[in-house]
């Protein structure tokens, strides 16, 4: 469906459909899950793990040379089930223990990768060790403000303030258990600020004389409070009490 018109198809999937998700994974769980494990990491002295959603997926590989062998052998494959790599997405890097030192070595910054809507980077612990680091990605970010802003222009005179307040609380909910992940608390804080404004600059749209200056913006929040910052994923915690 385009536009409400239907234009039957004999293969593929809908971008964005319900269904995609569905179907990348019963068909990229024999066209990929299964070769890396029966056939890749029985054959790599180092080891390989990957980890997928959909058909969005990081493979990690201790060698440089086997990684090498196996971006080169994974086109090969996907080819076989008429795939392909998307090329603006797929990048050979160093992360790990040791990567933020050998880039510095290089004067070169550490490499970063995105993956279902973060920035992971290289990060320590309070004692100087290695650690995963996660904040939302930028670009996912301008676009979940950017939604917020075309939603609240559109539902400013459609809807009672009280309507508009649930579907409200839900989208920044939804946000907060999403992205709401061990170390993440500044990107969710910047949400939360950023889309108050938002929400302050529409209702004083609602009418022609402006209702609310901030300080009784913040008193009506008060009253009628919405979802705010918070870690719904401690990684770091979970992990040390198991």
């Amino acid at each position: 469906m385009e536009e409400g018109k239907l234009y039957p198809s004999d293969e593929g999937t809908p971008q964005g459909g319900v269904v995609s998700p569905i179907l990348a994974n019963v068909y990229l769980h024999h066209a990929l899950d299964l070769w890396m494990e029966k056939v890749v990491k029985p054959r790599c002295r180092g080891a390989v793990e990957i980890i997928r959603y959909a058909d969005d997926f990081v493979i990690c590989v201790q060698y440089k040379d086997e990684a090498v062998k196996i971006l080169s052998a994974l086109k090969e494959r996907l080819a076989k089930f008429n795939l392909e790599l998307a090329e603006d997405k797929t990048r050979l890097i160093e992360f790990g223990r040791f990567a933020k030192q050998n880039a510095e070595a290089k004067d070169q910054r550490a490499a970063t990768f995105n993956f279902l809507g973060f920035t992971h980077f290289i990060d320590k612990t309070r004692k100087g060790g290695f650690k995963l680091g996660r904040t939302t990605d930028r670009k996912k970010l301008r676009m979940k403000l950017k939604e917020m802003n075309e939603w609240l222009k559109a539902s400013r005179n459609m809807s009672a303030i009280a309507d508009i307040w649930k579907t409200l609380s839900a989208k920044l909910r939804g946000h907060f258990q999403y992205f709401g992940v061990s170390g993440n608390y500044r990107a969710l804080r910047k949400f939360e600020k950023l889309t108050k404004r938002m929400i302050l600059k529409w209702l004083n749209r609602r009418s022609q004389k402006k209702s609310f200056n901030w300080v009784s913006f913040i008193a009506y929040l008060e009253r009628h409070p919405l979802p705010t910052t918070k870690i719904h994923h401690d990684f770091y915690t979970n992990f040390a009490r198991t």
